[in-house]
């Protein structure tokens, strides 16, 4: 089994000072990570909208720098960085918003409790990305939800 693969939870987030406040994910739900074969990654989110459940999948295609994976056709770039703490990673990305340049990252992990240390691993790398600490929010944990069809 591919060590990025399985149900993630998302610990804590980071965005950009100008990410739009109401599209800030406030809950969240567990992200689930398959291995399509050939280094290629699909990510399942699943979000709250007016407070429906939506589900999304997206196609993390691997590129030639290893832990870089691009999506909607190179127009978000996603890099996903194993921590020194197994069993947790930063997924740190770049997305193009009509025509506005957006940096997120997510400090996710194989099991629902946070940890402290980890947490700490996942500042640093965001400060060194340019990314602020007080804008570091934990989202509430949600279990799941059945998307309407």
């Amino acid at each position: 089994e591919d060590k990025e693969e399985g149900r993630m939870y998302v610990k804590a987030m980071v965005v950009d000072k100008d990410f739009p406040e109401d599209r800030k994910p406030r809950k969240v739900f567990p992200v689930k990570v398959t291995a399509l074969g050939g280094g290629d990654l699909e990510a399942t989110f699943t979000f709250m909208r007016e407070d429906r459940c939506v589900q999304k999948k997206i196609l993390m295609r691997k590129t030639e720098e290893p832990g870089k994976f691009s999506a909607y056709g190179g127009r978000k770039l996603i890099y996903v960085q194993v921590l020194p703490r197994r069993d947790h990673f930063v997924f740190y990305c770049q997305d193009q918003h009509r025509g506005v340049l957006f940096h997120m990252g997510k400090l996710m992990c194989r099991n629902p409790d946070i940890n402290m240390e980890a947490l700490e691993e996942f500042k640093k790398f965001m400060q060194h990305k340019g990314l602020s600490e007080e804008d570091i929010f934990m989202p509430l944990q949600m279990g799941s939800c059945a998307p309407e069809h």
